[in-house]
């Protein structure tokens, strides 16, 4: 059942419209009835307005009343409240939670990343709905602490990697998994990643334009002046802030490997890269994980590549890599998908399809929504899926930090052979920021 909101009508109507059929969610992410008071509806915030969450806002406001914004740049929000003028602007989110919690069902959280965790967790103990952009968070603790937050909050989750809405994902890890193409031992998969500057040193301190507060936008970062070319986009590229190219794309093109294969908890994960100085990630890299066999499939090795690296074009039965993608390798044929999401995909040898059964989504941000008023989880929701998917995503950048191979214990979140690795897994936030409640 969904957490219980403030008011008694509104936990009646969220209780119960997922089995009358009142207010019904469809295609296209909107009510089926729109008559219902204002009351009824679900009131969300957002934090993050700019980027991906201009979209993943609209989407609230698609789905319910945005009552609250919030956004340290101040154009940025000037701008989402031209949508949403009804809406109450923050800077800060701990402040818009603090004076608004009761007024609020449900959060959106489109930050960068490394800003993730904290405010989903806040949210989460709130007894808030909450929905976080892709990689989860920014650290392997924060995402164990996240999916069990949620599982002890009994609320509705959902990680913004869209494609694991799609049909045509969800058909290619039941092909897999019913043994289309044979016992899988490797995958590959690749990005175009990074398309921001990245494998440099920390730019020249700069003055800061009024309209951003950048002691914010740190957050739980160490303190630094600011400089330019990192916000708003930038970012992405430095370890303060960001998780890389691998952090940007993986639960995007990593997904359907993930679930056809389930990727969790390597024994082992090893990088090569350009070379980097811990402030900037490198220019490329290629990892390799180790995941031993379960009860459902032999183990299995899984190349990633970015920067310009790419499988060879042996590998795809001469076809020449696309820009980002993914290869799974069967003892009987070869699962190719040229994109990102995985939804498209070609089987490489003369093998027969079996028919499959897979449950289709009613849409991205429509699977939360659904979850909210009572209705069955979203795939990739914090406990079950995204946390996991997120945890092997982000022990590949552990990888990069050791610069060499990092032997890994998955229950005990340990590098056995790195301790002094402890505080990337487990970081340290600055005063007024925290990862516990």
């Amino acid at each position: 059942m969904p957490q219980q909101t403030n008011r008694p009508n509104r936990r009646r109507f969220l209780q119960t419209t997922a089995a009358t059929g009142v207010g019904f969610w469809v295609a296209g992410n909107t009510l089926a009835d729109d008559s219902q008071s204002p009351n009824e509806k679900i009131r969300f915030a957002c934090i993050g307005v700019g980027g991906k969450g201009s979209s993943d806002s609209e989407d609230a406001g698609k789905n319910g009343d945005v009552v609250a914004i919030c956004d340290i740049d101040g154009k940025r929000l000037n701008s989402a409240a031209e949508k949403f003028p009804k809406a109450k602007k923050y800077s800060d989110y701990r402040k818009m939670l603090d004076e608004m919690g009761k007024d609020i069902d449900a959060v959106t959280v489109s930050t960068p990343d490394h800003s993730h965790a904290p405010a989903s967790l806040l949210v989460m103990r709130m007894g808030k709905h909450c929905f976080c952009q892709k990689p989860l968070t920014h650290a392997l603790y924060e995402a164990r602490l996240m999916g069990k937050v949620a599982q002890d909050m009994k609320v509705a989750t959902m990680m913004g990697n869209q494609g694991t809405a799609e049909s045509g994902l969800r058909k290619a890890a039941a092909l897999v998994q019913a043994g289309a193409i044979g016992d899988v031992s490797e995958v590959h998969v690749w990005t175009n990643r990074p398309i921001w500057p990245q494998g440099g040193s920390w730019p020249e301190d700069a003055k800061c334009p009024p309209y951003v507060n950048w002691d914010l936008f740190l957050g739980p970062a160490r303190k630094r002046h600011y400089v330019k070319k990192i916000h708003p986009f930038a970012w992405r590229g430095w370890w303060d802030f960001g998780t890389g190219a691998l952090g940007d794309m993986a639960c995007h093109t990593m997904n359907m490997a993930f679930k056809a294969c389930e990727l969790r908890n390597p024994i082992s994960v090893e990088a090569k890269d350009s070379g980097h100085n811990r402030q900037s990630y490198p220019k490329w890299s290629i990892i390799n994980y180790e995941f031993p066999a379960t009860d459902k499939r032999p183990a299995v090795k899984l190349t990633w590549y970015d920067g310009g690296k790419l499988p060879s074009s042996e590998l795809l039965e001469g076809r020449k890599p696309s820009d980002s993608g993914s290869l799974l390798v069967g003892s009987k044929a070869k699962l190719f998908s040229p994109n990102d999401y995985g939804a498209e995909f070609e089987i490489l040898g003369d093998v027969e399809l079996p028919e499959v059964e897979f449950e289709r989504s009613p849409g991205h941000f429509a699977e939360w929504v659904r979850a909210i008023e009572g209705g069955p989880k979203a795939m990739s929701n914090f406990t079950d899926y995204a946390g996991p998917l997120s945890e092997t995503v982000l022990l590949g950048n552990l990888a990069l930090w050791a610069d060499g191979k990092v032997e890994w214990d998955a229950e005990n979140l340990k590098a056995t052979n790195a301790p002094e690795l402890d505080a990337l897994i487990h970081p340290h936030y600055r005063k007024g920021w925290t990862l516990e409640g």
